[in-house]
C-alpha cells in the first residue's frame, strides 16, 4: 500500500511540476508579448509639448509647426503649453519633475545650455534631469531696431552707442536666452554701454519694440522676419557666419566689422531623464519622419528656420548639447553676466 501511495504521489509531483512549467512558459510569453506591444505602441494617447516661454516666439512657432505633424502622422493630438518665466526654467523644470511615460516633452533652446552656467541655483539640470531626444531646427539671430531710430548700418548702431552711453535699450526674451546673450557678446566686442531689458518671451518683447518703449532687439530671425518685410522694424545683420538663405540682402555682423561674432540658435526636443530609452527612439525617429516632410518643410522656409542637418540621434543631439552648455559657460564667464 506505501508502495502504491508512493506511486501515486510520484505521478502528482511530475504532473504538478509540468503544470508549473506549462503555465511559467505562458506566463513569460504574455510578458514578452505585453513588453513588444509596449515598446512598439507609442503613443498610446495625447501628449504635450512645453514651451517655456509666451506664446508667438520662435521656440513656439517651431514647438506649434512640429505638433501639428506629428499628430497627422501619429493620429495622437499634440498638445503645446506655454509656461513662461526664468529665461524658460519654469517650463524646463515642470517637465524634468514630470511623468517618465513619453506623454509630455520639453522644446529647450540654447538658453538652457546657457542657463547652466548663468544662474547659481537652478531646480533641474539639463543634462540630467532633462534627457536630449532631437534636434527641431536652428535659427540666427537678427539685429533689427524701431525704424524710428537714425541708423541704417552696424556701423551707425555701433556709434549711436558709444555717443549715448546707456540709451540704447535692447530688449530680449528674458536673462540668458540666446538673444540676451547675442547682445552681451556684441557689448563685449564693440565695448559699448547697452541697457539690456529682459521679457517673459520673444512676442511681448517684440510689442514694445514695435510701440517704441525698447529700440533693439537680437531676436530669432523667425519672430522678426515678417515685420522687417512689412517695415514695421529694420534689420542691420544677422548673426550666423553666412548670411540666411531666407533673407540674403541682410549682411552678417561679421562681414558688418565684427569678423569673430557667430551666434546659432536652435531648439530641440528633451524628455524627463529616466524615460525608457525604446521611448526616446521611437520620438526620435517621429520627429525626424515628421521635420522631413513637405508641409514642414514648406513651414520653416516660410518662417525662416534651417531643418537639422543629418545625422539627428538621440545620441548626436546628447552630445551636441553637451558641447553648447561647455561652449556658453565660457561666453558667461566673459561676460561677467549673473543671476541668482
Amino acid at each position: 500500500m506505501k508502495n502504491q501511495h508512493r506511486a501515486v504521489f510520484t505521478v502528482i509531483s511530475k504532473g504538478v511540476k509540468h503544470v508549473c512549467l506549462f503555465v511559467g512558459l505562458v506566463l513569460g510569453l504574455l510578458s514578452l508579448q505585453v513588453m513588444s506591444q509596449s515598446q512598439t505602441d507609442w503613443p498610446r494617447q495625447s501628449f504635450t509639448f512645453v514651451v517655456g516661454y509666451a506664446p508667438g516666439g520662435t521656440t513656439d512657432i517651431i514647438a506649434r509647426i512640429v505638433a501639428k505633424e506629428l499628430t497627422t502622422q501619429t493620429g495622437q493630438t499634440v498638445i503645446v503649453e506655454n509656461k513662461a518665466g526664468a529665461s524658460s526654467n519654469i517650463g524646463a523644470e515642470y517637465v524634468a519633475n514630470g511623468p517618465t511615460i513619453g506623454t509630455r516633452f520639453y522644446v529647450g533652446t540654447t538658453a538652457n545650455a546657457i542657463n547652466k552656467s548663468l544662474y547659481k541655483k537652478l531646480n533641474y539640470d539639463i543634462e540630467k534631469d532633462l534627457s536630449a531626444v532631437a534636434l527641431l531646427g536652428t535659427v540666427p539671430n537678427m539685429l533689427v531696431i524701431h525704424p524710428g531710430l537714425p541708423i541704417h548700418t552696424v556701423a551707425d548702431y555701433i556709434t549711436f552707442a558709444r555717443a549715448n552711453p546707456g540709451k540704447l535699450t535692447c530688449a530680449s526674451s528674458g536673462a540668458g536666452s540666446a538673444i540676451h546673450m547675442s547682445c552681451e557678446l556684441f557689448k563685449i566686442q564693440t565695448n559699448t554701454n547697452i541697457l539690456h531689458v529682459p521679457y517673459k518671451g520673444s512676442n511681448p518683447a517684440l510689442s514694445d519694440l514695435l510701440g517704441g518703449q525698447v529700440n533693439s532687439i537680437f531676436d530669432n530671425m523667425p519672430s522678426v522676419l515678417q515685420q522687417v518685410r512689412a517695415g514695421k522694424l529694420r534689420a542691420l545683420g544677422v548673426t550666423t557666419t553666412n548670411r540666411s538663405l531666407f533673407a540674403p540682402d541682410i549682411p552678417t555682423l561679421a562681414e558688418s566689422g565684427l569678423p569673430e561674432f557667430a551666434v546659432q540658435a536652435w531648439f530641440g526636443l528633451f524628455a524627463p531623464s529616466g524615460t525608457e530609452q525604446f521611448i526616446m527612439k521611437q520620438v526620435n525617429q517621429a520627429v525626424v519622419q515628421a521635420l522631413s516632410s513637405v508641409a514642414t518643410k514648406t513651414s520653416y522656409e516660410h518662417a525662416g528656420i534651417a531643418s537639422p542637418q543629418l545625422p539627428n540621434s538621440v545620441d548626436s543631439f546628447t552630445v551636441f548639447v553637451g558641447q553648447e552648455v561647455k561652449k556658453w559657460s565660457a561666453v558667461v564667464k566673459q561676460s561677467g553676466v549673473e543671476t541668482q
